[in-house]
């Protein structure tokens, strides 16, 4: 009953918003949990049909299962997405989403690792390897940018200016930014490139990417996610570390040194300051822990 909405949903995502498949399937799956809903249910109605009453039992039911205020907050999202595509193709008249109450969420400050345990983390690649050079070029372009690990592996030598001190960023949405690029980042990436990727046999359409793995082809997130997984067990470090942490860390690092809030925010491709702002959070947690190691009054 719903599949010609999802197909058009589907469509206005990819072609009107321009979301990548990634993005373009989790708001999918927001309608998908709604339809399974209505089908376990039996509620038989269609998007111009339901009503708030209806929305409201939903977030009961997936609240029931053991979703997480996050995903419940995040499946709200989807379903407001997927009524402004309804009201704009006139598949409804009205959004029963307007009035609808998203859980309170406690707004979770992510794990930092200092430059210190990214040094040290770096200092665990084993570089006597090929991929030991390709590593360590992408772990310092990871802290040396802010890049989404999306962003770094569709990376292209076309879009390196190395030469002057740039790379041409592709991020959400296909929206284009030129990031700076540290000199040890520009270096590595270097040597990966005249040194180590001129040795393997590249597949067909991976010619102009960046990093790749032994059999020529495009990295995965889940390849990248692995090899730090790997090096932060290696180095000690008992923090929750992803590839976003170096995104993390480098905001939070700017920010601490002063940074002007909305360069950080243009260098990491935020669409609202909103979202770089969570970075002054952690730089006033960061001045209350000062306040209480070093100051008499708060010891």
């Amino acid at each position: 009953m719903w599949e010609p909405y999802k197909k058009g949903f589907k469509a206005y995502l990819q072609l009107e918003k321009s979301l990548s498949d990634n993005s373009v399937e989790a708001y999918l799956r927001d309608i998908e949990k709604l339809t399974q809903f209505m089908l376990q249910t039996d509620t038989k109605r269609t998007p111009s049909q339901l009503e708030l009453k209806d929305l409201q039992q939903f977030l009961k039911w997936i609240g029931e299962l053991g979703m997480t205020a996050t995903s419940q907050a995040r499946i709200i999202s989807g379903l407001r997405s997927f009524y402004k595509y309804c009201l704009l193709e006139n598949i409804t008249t009205k959004d029963p989403t307007v009035l609808l109450d998203a859980p309170k969420l406690k707004r979770a400050l992510p794990d930092v690792l200092s430059f210190e345990e990214i040094e040290e983390i770096i200092g665990q690649i084993d570089l006597s390897k090929p991929e030991g050079g390709r590593n360590k070029a992408i772990l310092e372009t990871l802290y040396s940018c802010g890049l989404r690990v999306s962003e770094l592996v569709n990376l292209t030598i076309s879009n390196l200016h190395l030469e002057v001190g740039f790379v041409r960023v592709i991020g959400k949405g296909d929206k284009e930014r030129l990031v700076p690029i540290g000199s040890d980042a520009t270096k590595f990436i270097n040597i990966y490139k005249d040194e180590i990727r001129v040795h393997i046999p590249i597949k067909k359409d991976n010619e102009d990417v960046l990093f790749l793995n032994r059999r020529g082809a495009k990295l995965t997130r889940v390849m990248i996610f692995l090899m730090i997984k790997d090096l932060v067990q290696k180095a000690g470090i008992h923090k929750t570390i992803s590839p976003h942490t170096f995104r993390h860390s480098f905001a939070t690092h700017l920010v601490e040194g002063g940074a002007d809030l909305r360069a950080v925010q243009e260098m990491l491709g935020h669409e609202s300051i909103t979202t770089t702002e969570i970075y002054t959070h952690l730089d006033r947690e960061f001045l209350r822990e000062t306040l209480h190691k070093f100051h008499p009054a708060f010891k």
